[in-house]
């Protein structure tokens, strides 16, 4: 516990996160605070940090109205434990309820007992003078059914209760375990780690300091997500480019400046060193490996002497990238390849490790459509949308993509990273405005022997329907089987349109369709071999 004495040569000083740049794998948060100086102060204290905190990274800087010099600064581990009497006796007031609730139960089930072994004497007793009545006919046979009945009754009324009392009992054990299970919990003392953060001060006088201090903390990252929206009526694709925040870093953002950075600190700044590559003969249990080796981390440094500018990653904000977003604003900056988003709405992000999401900005992208088609897969064309983003845009980065098509979500895609100027291809799904029939027209086995070999031709026919109101561009991919057999031959022998035959067997035709014209595709070919060789895989 930290002394409430404080020594009037040392101050504490309230602050608050001003500012988070969230990077792909940790956060760098700056606070503020504002004191009052007397002129003997020799340490200001910040407190408390969390554990999280990397302490190699903290800097401080400031300004004020006296002349301060900051000596240095130091971290201190302090350790808390949290107040648990009033939770102490919330559980106990929960155990002594579920206490007496098992009681009460204990008492049925000791009452039913009673009750049973009543009725159980009550048999013993009435057996033999109810034997001679029955036998003397004093009693009638419904009499006699109906005390049979009573006993059997009760017998079972009694046993089902007891059942229930005991089952009841049971569930009341596991809920006084659980419960007795968290208050030794919560008994055993746990110190609560944390930091206090001491900037070492002179003091040239009275007057009013603001404090600013910055540090990296870990357990914070940030990913981004994307929303693409079309119509095959525009030439448009709409993208909204949203980050997923995560942070259990041990304290709140609340109110902050939010910054994400596609900077990568962990990395560090020096390529990574090759040592020699090694190669041996294998030696009994003993294997040598690749060798690679990388420099240890460097981690950004941030300014440190009193009135200096605020540290900011970002040096220069090209006003041409404002995008305005129906949303957010983001603020877009580039050093490099380093791109900076600022969202001027500010963040309030929990320390709940729970993601939260947040639009960086909405932008439309000129693009144009195009179709491919695999009939011998699929009988349907496939959309697909070629995209270019913008000389002045912002990097996309590696990210899930959910697709819409007229506001309807049709699936999901990966963005892989895309520089700005970059063309990139979306696949949109199937588009049923184009309507593709395939069929086998001839399968046909020469009766006689050429050149000692049997000949098999066959002959596909494809028509294809463009249904839309608009010309489109269609790419039709076909497949001839491909011989791993010397023995047997495969050839093309006819196309319409005329094509060449590809590598692997693939057959690709360009077409332009206009609006609601139908397209026929022809072709042929022969499969040759031996007659005493059988050919597996022609199951077409």
């Amino acid at each position: 516990m930290v002394n409430p004495e404080i020594p009037s040569w040392r101050k504490t000083v309230q602050s608050e996160i001003v500012a988070v740049t969230v990077y792909a794998d940790r956060a760098l948060v700056t606070r503020r605070g504002v004191v009052d100086l007397t002129g003997i102060e020799q340490e200001l204290v910040i407190s408390p940090v969390p554990e999280t905190l990397e302490s190699e990274s903290v800097r401080v800087s400031g300004t004020g109205t006296v002349g301060v010099r900051l000596v240095g600064v130091s971290s201190d581990r302090i350790y808390t434990t949290e107040p648990v009497a009033e939770r102490v006796a919330h559980l106990t007031r929960q155990i002594q309820q579920l206490e007496a609730e098992k009681r009460h139960l204990q008492a049925q089930v000791d009452a039913l007992a009673l009750q049973s072994s009543f009725i159980d004497g009550l048999r013993e007793k009435t057996e033999e003078p109810f034997a001679q009545s029955l036998s003397r006919k004093n009693l009638s046979l419904s009499e006699t059914l109906d005390f049979l009945n009573f006993l059997g009754s009760q017998y079972s009324e009694y046993a089902i209760a007891s059942g229930e009392c005991k089952t009841q009992q049971q569930e009341l054990d596991k809920q006084l375990q659980a419960l007795h299970t968290s208050l030794q919990i919560i008994q055993t003392p746990h110190p609560k780690e944390s930091f206090s953060l001491v900037v070492g001060i002179e003091v040239a006088g009275e007057g009013e300091f603001e404090l600013e201090v910055s540090y990296l903390v870990n357990r914070a990252s940030w990913t981004p997500l994307y929303d693409l929206r079309f119509s095959t009526t525009s030439d448009i694709v709409h993208l909204s480019y949203l980050a997923e925040i995560t942070q259990s870093t041990g304290e709140d953002w609340i109110g902050a400046n939010l910054t994400l950075s596609t900077a990568k600190p962990g990395l560090g700044t020096l390529p990574p060193k090759l040592e020699p590559w090694y190669i041996d003969a294998p030696r009994p249990q003993l294997l040598r490996q690749r060798r690679f080796s990388a420099q240890p981390p460097l981690l950004p440094t941030i300014a440190a002497s009193a009135g200096e500018e605020n540290w900011q990653e970002q040096d220069e904000v090209i006003e041409d990238s404002l995008i305005p977003a129906e949303i957010v604003t983001a603020e877009v900056s580039k050093e490099g390849s380093v791109v900076i988003f600022k969202l001027n709405g500010g963040g309030n992000i929990p320390s709940d490790g729970a993601p939260h999401k947040t639009t960086i900005f909405n932008d439309d992208y000129p693009c144009s459509f195009d179709y491919v088609a695999m009939p011998r897969l699929v009988s349907f064309a496939y959309l697909q949308a070629n995209v270019k983003n913008s000389l002045n845009g912002a990097t996309l980065l590696p990210g899930k993509a959910n697709i819409f098509r007229e506001n309807v979500f049709i699936g999901t895609t990966q963005l892989e990273n895309i520089a700005p100027g970059q063309e990139f291809k979306l696949n949109l799904g199937i588009d049923e405005g184009l309507k593709i029939e395939r069929d086998l027209v001839e399968r046909l086995v020469d009766k006689r022997l050429i050149s000692n070999q049997r000949r098999i031709t066959y002959s596909y026919r494809l028509f294809i329907t463009n249904l839309l109101e608009k010309e489109v561009n269609l790419e039709v991919t076909e497949q001839l089987p491909v011989s791993r057999n010397e023995q047997i031959k495969v050839r093309l022998s006819r196309s319409n349109p005329q094509i060449q035959l590809g590598e692997m067997g693939i057959l690709e035709w360009q077409l332009t369709l206009p609006p609601q014209e139908r397209r026929e595709i022809y072709y042929q070919f022969i499969v040759e071999h031996p007659p005493e060789l059988m050919v597996v895989g022609l199951d077409i």
